[in-house]
């Protein structure tokens, strides 16, 4: 029993730091996808396309790696994962050496392909530990954001001009740099095969996704999709609405470093206010706190509104996706997960990339304060919905 304890928290370790390297690459791809897109874009409006395809390929990726993890071991669709980042950051130096904006979107949905790969740490993290812990598994490894929120933007930094004459061309080639580096924790990491029950025919996965069909589930995949789809809808077109408020991309940058220090920062106590208040009273919290966030980007354009409306946001997208995550891990059974986190992933995907494209659509259009009120609305409307949920489970 000693061995089997210290060989899961070796386990668990492995994932931790991991996710770490591998997680830099987010910040960094947050910065890189708009600039670079406002750099290559024939048009304005086309700048955010690099990121909402990256959330496309999310919710493209989501489900075949969920299935192929049920049914194969998580550690080869993680390299896979890696080998997508490798592949997308070579893609995007070569997109700006050639100035090619087709190639810069070929990048960014292998990139976000990579990302979506990533989104299963935490499930693996989960199964590493008992059922009693896994809400503070889950919250600890999303504490590795907390160190990729400095990393990833200080790697920017330093590297954007590392390929000079081409701006940004650097950054791409560190990304793939990270990548290399991340798959050397992995290697050393032993995880558990997956059960052997995953359905393997068309009628049988389709019979077995009626299980979404439960309450406890419902809630969880709706509180996800809100928290990530929110987040998503104001993070992505923050970069661009600082730019034409006359900002620097230096504070841009520093923004968003702020706001992913604010997404991850909380998972060193998420979990145990979870534990101690319960998962959806926190969930809930945390859609509170993305309703703030709204109000506060809708109330002015200044460096401290956007600071403020950004860590607000990121606070709120912790609690929510971590609550959401801890209903979703409690309410399936071992059978189940393959397929059900998969679901749990596509739709959260779809909803990003819906978010991503219509984000791209308003701030080219309408404006950020527009783009601020119409996610106040939304957020009201989808509180209002799943605390109803959440009052029928109870």
């Amino acid at each position: 029993m000693p061995s089997l304890i210290i060989s899961r928290n070796g386990s668990y370790l492995g994932l931790l730091v991991a996710n770490t390297i591998l997680g830099s690459a987010m910040p960094m791809m947050l910065i890189l996808g708009g600039l670079a897109g406002l750099m290559l874009a024939p048009s304005t409006a086309l700048a955010t396309l690099p990121s909402s395809l990256s959330a496309l390929a999310g919710l493209l990726a989501a489900s075949p790696f969920s299935l192929l993890m049920g049914r194969h071991w998580r550690k080869i669709l993680f390299f896979a994962g890696g080998a997508c980042a490798i592949i997308g950051s070579l893609v995007g130096v070569w997109a700006l050496i050639s100035g090619s904006f087709i190639l810069l979107c070929l990048a960014h949905l292998a990139l976000g392909a990579a990302l979506a790969c990533y989104q299963f740490f935490r499930f693996a993290a989960a199964e590493t530990v008992s059922a009693e812990w896994q809400p503070v598994a889950i919250s600890l490894i999303l504490t590795s954001g907390l160190i990729a929120a400095f990393v990833g933007p200080q790697v920017f930094i330093l590297a954007k001009d590392a390929l000079a004459p081409v701006p940004l061309a650097g950054a791409y080639a560190a990304l793939a740099v990270l990548s290399v580096i991340g798959l050397v924790p992995l290697a050393m990491t032993r995880l558990p095969r997956p059960p052997k029950s995953v359905p393997q025919t068309l009628r049988e996965r389709l019979a077995s996704l009626a299980v979404l069909k439960r309450k406890p589930i419902r809630l969880a995949v709706g509180l996800g999709a809100v928290s990530q789809g929110i987040m998503v809808f104001l993070m992505v077109p923050t970069p661009l609405a600082m730019i034409g408020c006359g900002f620097t991309e230096a504070l841009a940058g520093d923004v968003i470093r702020w706001h992913v220090v604010a997404m991850f920062a909380p998972s060193f106590f998420t979990g145990f206010l979870i534990k101690t208040f319960g998962t959806q009273r926190i969930a809930f919290i945390g859609i509170g706190l993305l309703i703030v966030a709204s109000l506060a980007a809708m109330s002015g354009l200044t460096s401290a509104h956007f600071y403020g409306a950004l860590i607000l946001l990121g606070v709120g997208w912790n609690f929510g996706f971590i609550g959401a995550t801890s209903i979703l891990a409690n309410s399936v059974s071992d059978e189940e997960k393959a397929l059900v986190q998969g679901a749990n992933d596509t739709v959260i995907a779809l909803v990003s990339t819906l978010c991503a494209f219509a984000a791209g659509a308003l701030i080219a259009g309408l404006g950020w304060i527009v783009l601020a009120g119409v996610s106040t609305g939304l957020l009201i409307l989808a509180f209002v919905t799943l605390l109803r949920e959440a009052r029928a489970i109870a």
